[in-house]
């Protein structure tokens, strides 16, 4: 439907071309006597043979310029252009038998036919810029689908290299509480089931609603929270009134597990704090968390979360993103602000 549409486009920008040109000398002549003969002879016969030239050229010799045969290209040309200009000098002495040869008031034969030879390779040059033009659009256009095949690739297989590393974290989780809390074990294995189905029917999708991803996160933080001791507090700060905003999907989680990774002591007290602020059409997240960092030997969740983020918001949020990371007074604070428009 597109195409057809262009298609359109370019033809009646093409009619209203050549009737512009076909009327600007009776233009130029209104108010005074007309001489539809001379019109005829020195513009509209001139005008008729350059449309041949150029679409001829347009729609089948330029071709040959672009498909490496560059010679038959320059000879199709050359023998088109003397052919017609020896044609019309057929028809300007079928016109007029009777002109009078004014010797000396006239340019030599050879001078006329190497002007009209430059004037007809004036439409030759325009068919070359159009065609050149319309593959440079094209080389652009494929190459703008390319990239977005890319995009979605590499969208695509983040997505599904975040999700075995969010299963893994969870399933860490409820390892941990199977020798001495098993009724919290099964809890978090029903939790869990919720939050898979969600990554199951709602993450397929470039958007989601903003409130399904905050009950992601509520229902993700619930999970986690089910193995903390008492000298962990976890704090979370998220709209009550939420506005019909989108983001993409699961974009948050990567910063929250991060923070249970790296924000728990089982000897030392320790507080996570998880806060969003939406204004107009801008979202600001922020976690922070007592600082823990894990030991070489600790490859829970084998560090991708963080990197995994700042790629799909480079995807995502080219120039609409900011992504902080920082120690402060030994706590750890990720913050991520983006535009959804």
């Amino acid at each position: 439907m597109i195409n057809l549409k262009n298609k359109n486009i370019e033809i009646s920008l093409h009619l209203l071309i050549w009737l512009v040109l076909f009327f600007l000398p009776a233009a130029f002549t209104i108010g005074s006597e007309t001489d539809w003969s001379a019109i005829f002879r020195h513009f509209w016969l001139q005008l008729f043979f350059l449309a041949i030239i150029f679409y001829l050229n347009y729609f089948i010799i330029v071709k040959w310029l672009f498909e490496d045969k560059k010679i038959w290209f320059f000879i199709t040309n050359t023998v088109l252009l003397v052919l017609l200009i020896y044609v019309k000098g057929q028809i300007f002495e079928w016109l007029e038998p009777e002109r009078p040869k004014m010797p000396g008031r006239r340019p030599p034969e050879a001078l006329r036919y190497f002007f009209d030879f430059l004037i007809y390779l004036i439409p030759v040059a325009f068919s070359i810029a159009i065609n050149a033009s319309k593959k440079m659009q094209k080389a652009e256009e494929m190459k703008i689908e390319a990239d977005n095949i890319k995009l979605q690739s590499e969208l695509q297989h983040l997505k599904y290299q975040l999700q075995p590393h969010f299963f893994f974290n969870a399933l860490n989780n409820i390892y941990s509480l199977i020798d001495f809390d098993s009724e919290k074990a099964k809890q978090s294995i029903h939790s869990l089931s919720k939050l898979m189905r969600h990554l199951l029917y709602k993450t397929d999708v470039e958007k989601i609603n903003l409130s399904e991803e905050i009950d992601f996160l509520n229902k993700y933080i619930e999970l986690m929270s089910l193995r903390l001791n008492d000298k962990t507090k976890v704090y979370t700060n998220f709209p009550t009134k939420i506005p019909n905003l989108e983001v993409a999907p699961l974009l948050f989680i990567s910063i929250v597990e991060n923070a249970f990774k790296h924000g728990v002591s089982a000897t030392q007290p320790s507080d996570i704090h998880f806060k969003m602020e939406v204004l107009e059409d801008e979202i600001q997240f922020t976690a922070s968390n007592s600082n823990f960092p894990k030991t070489d030997a600790d490859k829970s969740g084998s560090g991708i979360g963080v990197e995994n983020l700042k790629k799909r918001l480079n995807l995502l949020y080219p120039e609409k993103h900011e992504f902080h990371h920082c120690l402060n007074d030994g706590m750890y604070i990720a913050e991520v602000k983006l535009k959804t428009k």
